[in-house]
């Protein structure tokens, strides 16, 4: 059986493997709200190196017109220990480093050291703006028809 540091040092280690490579977004920002885990998926999705936005705000994915509502909800969940949507998956619009919009999967989860106090916010996510605007084109043309319908009758 191998020493527990030397077990934590491989757990460790793999973690950060794991990470690293995950084809998804994954990004840890702490307390303060400075991202101190981007992972290849995120640069993928927002265009940014780790190098470039490690230390900086979430400010730089995060529309303008939306940053107020963004803190506050971080705010909210690092000070309550709860996040507002659980479990589930949500579409936020997002900007890349091109300055073109985003809407982008994501969950949030917070991440609490072994005495249970939140050190940060964890968001896991893919790109995927293609299907949205493809969905929102769809309902689009369904009211579309829907109006000439109505027109006739």
């Amino acid at each position: 059986m191998q020493p527990s540091n030397e077990f934590d040092h491989a757990e460790s280690t793999l973690s950060q493997v794991i990470v690293d490579q995950a084809p998804d977004a994954i990004i840890f920002a702490d307390r303060d709200g400075a991202i101190r885990v981007w992972n290849r998926g995120a640069e993928t999705v927002f265009g940014f190196a780790a190098a470039e936005v490690l230390g900086e705000s979430l400010d730089v994915i995060i529309p303008q017109r939306l940053r107020a509502a963004h803190w506050e909800g971080f705010r909210r969940a690092i000070d309550t220990g709860q996040t507002k949507y659980g479990n589930r998956v949500m579409t936020t619009r997002s900007v890349h480093k091109n300055g073109s919009k985003l809407y982008v999967d994501l969950s949030f989860g917070l991440v609490k050291d072994r005495a249970g106090v939140v050190t940060g916010a964890l968001a896991v996510g893919r790109d995927c703006t293609a299907r949205y605007l493809s969905v929102r084109a769809l309902w689009a043309r369904v009211a579309e028809l829907e109006e000439k319908e109505k027109s006739r009758s």
